[in-house]
């Protein structure tokens, strides 16, 4: 989905529970002596000379520059392989950015939070059962899960059930930032909660998505009582935690679907735009100027990379999380491999990529596997023309660079998804 409009990520698509995700297996520590060094590992990819480089690349990009429609100066192009710079134009200039925003957010959330983090949904009660009713007020702690949907309500209205609760006497008090179906205002999340308690109250679209469960009861469990939102109450008796899916496994949706509900939640949660863009900027190297957010999605011309600092930013998630045996494709697409918004374009099938796109606005940005450079990691953002000529010449422009360079036989371990980056597929 673009970054134009409000994006609800395709729940058919995640399959939680039906296509067996499990949201609380563990993720195993990675072994110090396993950990091989990826390509981007310890390279310092900013400090290259901005000088125009004298490369096959850079004549390429002029022709690629002129067949645009654009102006030149709504251009920007930045190319390297580990160490070397391959052609830059405007590299250094911020220009809307579009969903290659969400990459910074990535950033910022990974460096915060760990790769491993978990966003905890606590239920408690504040009373009772008995008779299979709670007497008393059942209380939803929320813990800022970016993808806490109709199937994570389903099973725990169940789980709630198999405790012997099958009334609620009292209200539903939400607490904290209790997120669901990529809404975030409390009333209204709350009242989604409720109406998935119990099937006999089940929107359309909740049914829907019930179809894609696998042996999951309909639940019918009662609230008496109403929403409330609450700043606190009396701590209640806790009866079950849920956990969200690792922070790099959302992000790795989030990227898919380009979900930009996901990616303003991710960004409160680190602090906001401008904490976004300042850790991203401190962690790529590049002046503060470089990088320059009003959100965490990347809605609005506002949100402003240079291609260099788009660059910078992956190699800063390369080597963030190389600790953890983990790379960039853990968190960005692969075509042809991760469903998502690139299914449509004929774009490399063993890279990793983000896109990006706006009114008059197209980005595109990633790594290649290949066999002359390795991993050569490219930014492409587009502005003041149209959208549909942009992809095209995005798409044959690394046709022509991959015959130039000649694409992997196999994708290197600093490309290659790690198991985490397939849970819940």
């Amino acid at each position: 989905m673009f970054a134009t409009r409000s994006v609800t990520l395709p729940l058919l698509c995640l399959g939680l529970y039906g296509l067996g995700c499990s949201k609380t297996a563990p993720i195993p520590e990675p072994d110090p002596k396993e950990v091989s060094s990826p390509t981007v590992q310890n390279a310092q990819p900013l400090n290259l000379t901005l000088q125009q480089p004298k490369s096959v690349e850079n004549s390429t990009i002029d022709q690629y520059l002129g067949q645009l429609a654009a102006p030149r100066a709504a251009q920007g192009v930045w190319i390297q392989s580990s160490t070397q710079l391959l052609a830059n134009h405007q590299g250094t200039v911020p220009l809307p950015a579009a969903s290659i925003t969400k990459v910074a957010t990535s950033l910022a959330a990974l460096k915060k939070l760990g790769p491993r983090h978990r966003f905890n949904t606590v239920i408690g009660t504040t009373g009772p059962i008995k008779d299979g009713v709670l007497q008393g007020d059942l209380v939803i702690q929320g813990g800022a899960d970016p993808l806490f949907v109709w199937e994570d309500a389903i099973a725990t209205a169940n789980l709630l059930s198999q405790k012997g609760i099958q009334r609620v006497s009292g209200n539903l008090i939400i607490q904290g930032p209790f997120y669901m179906n990529f809404k975030t205002d409390p009333q209204q999340t709350g009242e989604l909660l409720k109406q998935s308690f119990n099937a006999q109250q089940w929107p359309p679209e909740a049914a829907t998505q019930y179809q894609t469960l696998k042996d999951i009861p309909k639940p019918q469990l009662e609230i008496q009582g109403n929403v409330q939102v609450a700043e606190a109450v009396t701590p209640p008796t806790i009866i079950h935690e849920h956990p969200s899916l690792p922070l790099a496994e959302l992000l790795k949706r989030m990227n898919r679907y380009s979900n930009n509900a996901m990616a303003e939640m991710l960004a409160q949660e680190v602090g906001g735009a401008q904490v976004v863009a300042q850790t991203a900027a401190q962690a790529a190297g590049v002046p503060q100027s470089e990088i320059q957010l009003i959100n965490g999605s990347g809605l609005g011309v506002e949100n402003r990379m240079s291609p260099r600092a788009a660059c910078g930013v992956m190699f800063a998630i390369a080597n963030l999380l190389h600790p953890q045996q983990m790379n960039p494709a853990d968190i960005l697409a692969i075509p042809g491999k991760d469903i998502g918004i690139l299914d449509s374009r004929p774009l490399p099938q063993q890279a990793i990529l983000k896109s990006g796109t706006l009114n008059r606005v197209s980005a595109l940005a990633g790594a290649i596997p290949t066999q002359k450079q390795d991993a050569v990691w490219f930014v492409l953002l587009n502005g003041e023309g149209n959208i549909a000529l942009f992809r095209s010449q995005q798409e044959a422009l690394l046709q022509t660079l991959i015959a130039e360079w000649e694409a992997a036989a196999e994708i290197p371990p600093s490309l290659k998804p790690t198991p985490l980056s397939h849970q819940g597929r």
